[in-house]
């Protein structure tokens, strides 16, 4: 998915909690201004680890998803690795993202996961 490209057709919780392997589910709305602040640092990590699986979930009053993960605030970005939340990034910037996806990655490899691919470094501190 490109910049600003939230999904309404959103993934269930339980889809969510029983997939396997690194999946980075990023809540927000096409029409928050934070959240395209902050898709330059978000696309220079995908770019980055396109091994993993990127989800953008357009969030909002009464949207099932981001109430299960408490979200409050956008951009919020749940990292999570064979069902588990292992981190978390609200309204996240520049290095802090990379890091976090290098990291999942890192995690995956760890666990012959789809990650297990050397991390590519971009060209990007975002």
């Amino acid at each position: 998915m490109g910049t600003d490209t939230f999904s309404t057709a959103e993934p269930t919780r339980a889809e969510l909690d029983a997939r396997r392997g690194p999946v980075v589910v990023e809540f927000g709305s096409r029409s928050c201004g934070i959240c395209r602040a902050a898709q330059p640092a978000i696309q220079a990590a995908r770019a980055a680890h396109p091994q993993l699986t990127h989800l953008q979930v357009e969030d909002g009053s009464g949207r099932p998803l981001g109430r299960s993960f408490r979200v409050k605030l956008w951009p919020t970005l749940v990292f999570m690795h064979d069902g588990v939340e292992v981190a978390r990034l609200v309204r996240p910037h520049g290095r802090e993202v990379m890091d976090e996806f290098e990291r999942l990655a890192a995690r995956a490899a760890a666990h012959g996961g789809a990650a297990a691919a050397a991390p590519q470094r971009g060209g990007s501190n975002g």
